[in-house]
């Protein structure tokens, strides 16, 4: 998934999905919390590959992973393409009024717009780019 798209929160806490994420991410996907203070979006396909990924390790580890699932939500898509977002979610990733959301390769993110400003002017220095380009070996 790619790009960044702004959106609003209605005042039922719906969130408008872009249509081409839509699209990646189909009419049933999963959201959950992540390392960073934004929510993670996941197609049903890219949930049941985590799922599987997470059933395979021993028991102990499989346990390390118990917030993704106890803190994630099955959401459908309205017939306006929105999704509602449960407010303990919301709640975790400071989603009040202005979201962004990005595509993150085999995800998106979904996160307040001021702080995912913060997080950007970051993370695009021409020296991080650089080393992240490293890192791919291009």
């Amino acid at each position: 998934m790619t790009g960044e798209y702004q959106h609003s929160l209605d005042n039922k806490g719906r969130l408008f999905i872009p249509a081409k994420l839509r699209d990646e991410l189909g009419e049933v996907f999963f959201i959950t919390i992540s390392m960073d203070r934004c929510l993670c979006a996941y197609s049903g396909e890219n949930w049941a590959a985590l799922s599987d990924k997470v059933s395979a390790m021993p028991y102990v580890k499989q346990r390390r992973m118990r917030p993704l699932f106890a803190h994630a939500a099955r959401c459908e898509l309205d017939s306006q393409g929105r999704a509602l977002l449960p407010q303990m979610l919301r709640d975790y990733a400071g989603l009040k009024k202005n979201v962004t959301v990005v595509g993150c390769n085999n995800h998106a993110e979904l996160w307040d717009s001021e702080l995912w400003s913060e997080v950007f002017a970051q993370e695009t220095t021409p020296e991080n780019i650089a080393a992240v380009l490293e890192e791919l070996e291009f």
